[in-house]
């Protein structure tokens, strides 16, 4: 774990970047609600909603971006009213706090905004239960809400907006469906079941703090999409949450609430939470805890006795997260696996399909957007294989077959950048033996997924023609990102430059030694996609 995150690539700093970013948006919300004569309860509720405004905002464009944070109080603020008017009605605000659950996770079918916003209205109404909040209350916590996103605003668009001289990173849309075919219609049933059991467990555990049993339920369903992730990524809360207990024993109460020292720990944690995020889950709820405890210390209640409570309401929310998941709606890791993988392997053909038209000479073509959307859909799909590399996993086979199809999956996004990169050099041609060897590619991606495609149905290009590929899409593609450096070599073979020579010496040799190199990587994935049986990867 420790060299995941801290050996872990952070290209351009971004990881960095942005829980530096975080830590002082955070700071200034609390800060200005301090100023304005808030209590602790608000300026918390404050910090609460910069964290999240910086945190799960994460639109393609900056513009997206702004527009989804302004959107957070229209959403926020009822739910808040909400929570805050039912607190002395347990029935209605437990069936309302389910509701908002399921709207919260089906509202990811609209994409990033949507995530964000069933994110905010959730942990609204987590807060409120957090600080016990009451309608006489509302005013203060309303202030504190709009003072906070301003400040997270200001910082992220205004003080520091690094973005803007980023390209806007490709987001893969969801797989689509309708009905219950749709993964997100069953992750919201999933979820509000499994945070039905976790609520009524929990409150059985401890009437005053059962909304940890739900939040950790929640908590566990976001950013996953099938049965395997799930149980991973639960597995991941509950030790993440023990290994953060025991920093709290040794910390947050000795500490007491002392407030320079609680301060400082919170801005640490505040930084391990944003820089963690994209490379440990476990770390990240490492930070979570212990900043909830620090947070516990600040109000005054926080004892042993109260993070073995925590502890115990993790392990409820856990439970109900794997039970909705096993047996409420059941969503394949197979199913979810294969669907990313197939939309990886067309959009490697749809990068060669442009890079070919670059050196065809066709003005318009450029494979660098391809490109970009690539690496999202392959971090997609190592997501979605992570159940099968787990040290846990007991299923060997599959494991070493996972491994296998991750390798040679990155072999071809390497030969991708090459390719991409040769093209995008002015001195490159094209000649027939390109479009022979990108047919050949085609083919090898239609027997990996089993027929054709159209480009409109995945986003993906269809396949070139004999003539310098005009078939390519129509349909804009996502903007070009900044010029990928220098492939690296493939693993059976030897590098392109000694293969072919410099590229302004043999234009086209590099250029078809990266199409020979994704030949044989797509050729080699047949073996560990479909077993000699014809099971899939992950099995049914």
């Amino acid at each position: 774990m420790l060299k995941r995150v801290f050996v872990a690539p952070d290209p351009g700093r971004a990881r960095l970047r942005s829980a530096v970013r975080a830590v002082l948006g955070i700071t200034a919300a609390v800060v200005l609600c301090t100023v304005a004569g808030h209590s602790l309860a608000a300026a918390v509720t404050g910090g609460l909603a910069a964290l999240l405004a910086l945190f799960t905002v994460t639109d393609a464009t900056v513009r997206g971006q702004a527009v989804t944070t302004a959107l957070l109080p229209l959403v926020g603020l009822p739910v808040l009213a909400a929570a805050a008017e039912l607190h002395d009605h347990p029935v209605a605000r437990d069936l309302t706090f389910l509701a908002v659950i399921g709207a919260g996770v089906y509202a990811r079918r609209w994409g990033p905004r949507g995530h964000s916003l069933g994110v905010f209205a959730f942990m609204t109404f987590f807060v409120a239960q957090f600080l016990h909040a009451t309608t006489d209350q509302l005013p203060e916590l309303y202030t504190a809400v709009l003072l906070s996103l301003a400040a997270a605003a200001t910082v992220r668009f205004g003080l520091w907006c690094y973005e803007r001289r980023l390209p806007p990173a490709p987001v893969p849309a969801p797989p689509g469906g309708s009905g219950l075919a749709r993964v997100t219609t069953r992750q919201a049933i999933q979820a509000t079941a499994g945070a039905g059991f976790a609520l009524v467990v929990g409150q059985l555990v401890s009437g005053q703090r059962w909304y940890w049993a739900v939040g950790a339920t929640w908590w566990i369903f976001v950013n996953t999409a099938s049965r395997g992730e799930t149980l991973v990524r639960g597995f991941r809360r509950v030790l993440g949450t023990v290994i953060g207990i025991g920093l709290g024993l040794l910390l947050a109460v000795p500490l007491d609430g002392a407030a320079l020292p609680t301060a400082a720990l919170l801005a640490a944690c505040v930084f391990g939470i944003f820089y963690t995020a994209a490379v440990s889950y476990t770390w990240m709820m490492l930070c979570v805890t212990l900043l909830a405890e620090l947070l516990y210390g600040l109000l005054g209640v926080l004892d042993p006795a109260l993070l073995a409570l925590r502890f115990a309401e993790t392990g409820v929310g856990a439970v109900g997260a794997v039970l909705a998941v096993l047996f409420v709606l059941p969503i394949t890791t197979h199913k979810v696996t294969d669907a990313w993988i197939q939309r990886a392997l067309r959009c490697v053909h749809a990068c060669t399909a442009e890079a070919a038209a670059r050196l065809a000479g066709v003005a318009d073509a450029d494979p660098a957007p391809r490109v970009a959307e690539l690496e999202h859909l392959l971090g997609r799909v190592r997501l979605s294989v992570a159940p099968l590399v787990h040290p846990l996993n007991p299923m060997l086979g599959r494991k070493r077959r996972a491994r296998r199809v991750l390798a040679l999956l990155d072999d071809c996004a390497r030969e991708i950048r090459g390719l991409a990169a040769v093209a995008a050099d002015p001195a490159a041609s094209h000649d027939t033996r390109l479009t022979t060897a990108c047919r050949r590619v085609e083919t090898a991606v239609e027997a990996l997924t089993g027929g054709t495609w159209h480009g409109g149905d995945e986003g993906v290009s269809a396949a070139p023609d004999a003539t310098g590929l005009a078939d390519r899409p129509a349909a804009a593609p996502p903007a070009p990102t900044r010029p990928h450096g220098p492939a690296s070599t493939h693993p059976h073979s030897p590098a392109p430059a000694q293969r072919h020579g410099p590229t302004t010496a043999h234009p086209h040799g590099p250029a078809l030694a990266h199409l020979h190199g994704l030949e044989h990587a797509l050729a080699e994935l047949a073996t560990p996609l479909r077993a000699p049986s014809g099971s899939p990867l992950v099995g049914a």
